[in-house]
């Protein structure tokens, strides 16, 4: 009765699930717990950053950019799940690297279960076992991450009368057909708004998004289907298509795109783009909207 869209707050269950086991039940031991979480995740999930970073032979300070990154610093002060989500998601790469397959599966579908946009990630690691051919690593990844996920969806349906798959939640609109339409429509409410929203998020957001549909589908037409590749095009596109009611939100926005900060971090290592990562410490700029 307290949530506005309960089947879509519900469906981010993992993080709550932990605070409350770790509380052991103490609800004044409760935000304590919840603010533990943030911050060990976001530690964790930076040295994990450092760790893919290093093993393509890139300085692991780099991952400094993921650590500090307004849209993480945010969730951890206001105890969401991006955190916990992402560090998930980088550790499930990184398991997948050092071939701890199993342990792969398993953390992706945890990552589900914290917060539903790491499903693009999942996708891109999916897409990229199938164009390889790795059907071991497809049924697994079917078995262990997204079937029981899918189920969690119809039961969510059942019990709340749809799934937590959506666009938000209340006030929410649809996920847009032509590309940062979301962000034009800020201009039917207020033109200065879209200019400052522009000013500020064209160079931190749109172009990143832009370039590495650009770059990353250049890899993907000349034969490069890696995960690294794909996760940069799919979180690129996904930026494309967000809705209104997301954009118009700065905090809102700058944790949706946590997920185009890492996989550009992850590109830019992987491929060994100096300049990507070079310039990568310009996002943290960003975290003067933070301030007060």
């Amino acid at each position: 009765s307290y949530l506005d869209v309960p089947a879509y707050r519900y469906q981010r269950i993992l993080l709550p699930m932990l605070a409350r086991a770790l509380s052991l039940g103490n609800t004044h031991a409760l935000p304590w717990v919840l603010a533990f979480l943030g911050v060990t995740s976001q530690v964790v999930g930076t040295w994990i950053v450092a760790r893919l970073l290093a093993g393509w032979g890139v300085n692991p300070w780099y991952a400094l950019v993921y650590g500090l990154y307004a849209g993480f610093v945010l969730a951890v002060r206001l105890d969401l799940p991006e955190p916990l989500a992402y560090g998930l998601v980088a550790a499930g790469l990184l398991a997948r690297r050092e071939n701890h397959s199993a342990l792969s599966w398993i953390l992706y579908g945890l990552a589900l279960y914290t917060r539903e946009v790491t499903l693009v990630f999942l996708a891109s690691q999916l897409m990229a076992d199938v164009v390889q051919r790795r059907w071991r690593e497809v049924l697994g990844l079917l078995s262990v991450a997204m079937l029981p996920y899918g189920l969690f969806q119809v039961w969510l349906w059942l019990q709340f009368g749809q799934p937590g798959l959506g666009s938000g939640g209340l006030m929410a609109t649809s996920f847009e057909w032509i590309p940062f339409m979301g962000l034009f429509r800020i201009g039917y409410e207020s033109v200065p708004y879209l200019i400052a929203m522009l000013v500020v998020f064209g160079p931190a957001i749109l172009l990143p998004s832009i370039w590495g549909l650009l770059h990353a589908g250049k890899n993907w037409l000349t034969g490069e289907r890696n995960v690294i590749v794909l996760a940069l095009i799919l979180n690129a596109l996904s930026i494309a298509v967000l809705p209104f009611s997301t954009f118009r939100e700065s905090g809102g926005l700058l944790r949706f795109a946590c997920g185009l900060v890492l996989a550009v971090l992850l590109y830019g290592g992987r491929y060994h783009l100096k300049r990507v990562l070079n310039y990568s410490p310009l996002w943290l700029v960003l975290n003067a909207f933070l301030l007060k």
